[in-house]
C-alpha cells in the first residue's frame, strides 16, 4: 500500500471518529432533555423556573356589591333635596367644579367638590347607600353611561366620581325625562331584585335583565 493510500485511510478513520463523537454528544443531550421533560411531566423533578410559572395564581378580580333597584312605585326625588359630592377622577383640571356648577343649575345641592383619591377610567361612578337609592338613580339619569355603586353609608348623600371618559352631563331636558324612566322602569314584581347594573339597563321598559 502506497503512502497516499495510507494517508487517505487515516483521514477517513479520523473523520469517522469525529462523527462518532459528535453523534454521541447529540444523543446524550437528547437523552438528557427527554429525561428532564419526563421528570417535570410526572412531577418527580422540580425546576425553580418551572415552579414559578406553573404555580402562578391569577389575581382575583375585585367584586363590587350590585346596585339595588328602586322600590316599587318610586318617583324621582326633587333635585333640591339631594346632596351631591363631585370628585374629579379624570385628572382634568376644573372638571369637578364645572360639573358641580352644572348640577347646581339643575337644582341639586352640591356638597364637596374636590379631586378623587385615585383615577377612574370609566365615564362616571355614582356611589350611594341604601337610604339614597332613589336619589342616586335621579342623579345618574343626568350622567351618560353612569355606573351605580352601592356602599355602606347610612345617609342619602350621593357621590359622583368623574372618569377619564366623561365629557359633560346630558342635556337638561333629557336628564329630567330620564329621571322618571330610571326609577320606575323596574316592573313591580322585580322591584326588590339587586342585580341591575345601572341606569342604562333600566331605560328599557319591562323587567331588567
Amino acid at each position: 500500500m502506497s503512502d497516499a493510500d495510507r494517508a487517505r485511510k487515516l483521514r477517513r478513520r479520523h473523520m469517522h471518529e469525529r462523527q462518532a463523537v459528535v453523534f454521541g454528544i447529540l444523543l446524550s443531550f437528547m437523552a438528557l432533555a427527554f429525561a428532564t421533560a419526563a421528570g417535570v411531566y410526572t412531577g418527580t423533578l422540580e425546576l425553580p423556573w418551572a415552579q414559578r410559572t406553573f404555580d402562578a395564581k391569577p389575581t382575583p378580580t375585585e367584586t363590587k356589591p350590585p346596585a339595588p333597584c328602586p322600590p316599587a312605585g318610586a318617583v324621582p326625588v326633587a333635585a333640591g333635596t339631594i346632596t351631591v359630592n363631585v370628585y374629579n377622577g379624570a385628572g382634568t383640571a376644573g372638571l369637578a367644579a364645572l360639573t358641580a356648577s352644572s348640577l347646581t343649575e339643575r337644582g341639586f345641592l352640591v356638597g364637596v367638590t374636590e379631586n378623587a383619591t385615585s383615577r377612574y377610567t370609566g365615564t362616571a361612578r355614582v356611589s350611594f347607600g341604601l337610604a339614597g337609592t332613589a336619589q342616586a338613580y335621579t342623579v345618574a339619569a343626568h350622567i351618560p353611561e353612569a355606573v351605580l355603586f352601592l356602599d355602606g353609608r347610612a345617609d342619602a348623600t350621593v357621590d359622583v366620581t368623574l372618569g377619564s371618559s366623561f365629557v359633560s352631563l346630558k342635556d337638561p331636558t333629557a336628564g329630567r325625562r330620564e329621571e322618571l324612566r330610571a326609577v320606575r322602569a323596574v316592573h313591580p314584581h322585580d322591584a326588590h331584585r339587586h342585580d341591575h347594573p345601572g341606569p342604562r339597563a333600566l331605560t328599557r321598559p319591562g323587567p331588567a335583565a
